[in-house]
């Protein structure tokens, strides 16, 4: 006599996660003839002739705090304002922030995935599932063959897939359709210096490392404040001590 096969409570969770999403509606916000994703911000959407590209995988690549979680923010936040977006969560993004910058958090799945297994597994399901005109993920340093088949499902879906890392290993590199690095190039706090000073917030540099419809080395130079009080503004260039006042 067989013994009955007990079904995988993973695959049961997103069959049940599947069929709850109404993706002919979901795909019908998203207009299939626009080739190009805004970030959010007109100047880098300048350098980077009209966006990143659809269909393709994009690098938003720095250090810790040099600015891209807050171009990807704009990036979900363009994306959710007309259809639905998907971040792979490491443990490193903050809904909150997100939602401070724009991004409708009901419009957005949020896969947590610790792994470098787990962060190739869950892009590739998102990318699977056509629901997402934009998805996240962490830039994980997977083998080329890896790469191959998202750039592959990124281009059936027509959405973007974005990574976020230090920098874009060789093979990463390769697949990415565009590739922006990022860096702080001023900090700016309101209120006086001391225990009451408050981050009010950065300048980022963004420039175009790769891109196929913009030349590199286009340089995007972006301001991101979480000031909305018109209190005076003072900037602190990073590496350097000298400051000065900025009125809003």
């Amino acid at each position: 006599m067989l013994a009955a096969i007990e079904p995988d409570p993973r695959r049961t969770a997103f069959q049940a996660l599947k069929a709850g999403m109404d993706l002919g509606s979901a795909r019908a916000i998203v207009q299939p003839g626009e080739r190009l994703l805004s970030t959010g911000f007109p100047e880098l959407d300048r350098a980077l002739g009209g966006g990143f590209p659809r269909g393709a995988i994009g690098t938003l690549e720095g250090g810790l705090s040099s600015g891209r979680t807050a171009i990807a923010a704009g990036l979900l936040a363009v994306a959710t304002s007309r259809g639905l977006a998907a971040v792979v969560d490491d443990g490193s993004l903050y809904p909150p922030t997100l939602a401070a910058a724009g991004v409708r958090l009901d419009r957005l799945l949020v896969v947590a995935a610790a792994t470098t297994l787990g962060i190739a597994r869950a892009a590739d399901i998102l990318l699977r599932s056509r629901a997402f005109e934009v998805i996240v993920a962490p830039g994980a340093a997977l083998k080329a063959t890896v790469w191959s088949r998202l750039a592959g499902l990124a281009q059936k879906a027509d959405a973007l897939l974005v990574t976020l890392g230090p920098e874009a290993r060789s093979e990463l590199g390769y697949f990415a359709s565009a590739r922006v690095g990022c860096a702080i190039e001023r900090v700016l706090w309101c209120n006086e210096s001391g225990p009451f000073c408050e981050l009010a917030g950065y300048d980022i540099s963004a420039r175009v490392l790769k891109h196929r419809r913009a030349a590199p080395g286009a340089i995007a130079r972006l301001r991101v404040l979480s000031n909305g009080s018109g209190a005076v503004v003072r900037e602190r260039l990073v590496g350097n001590r000298r400051l000065t006042a900025v009125a809003y």
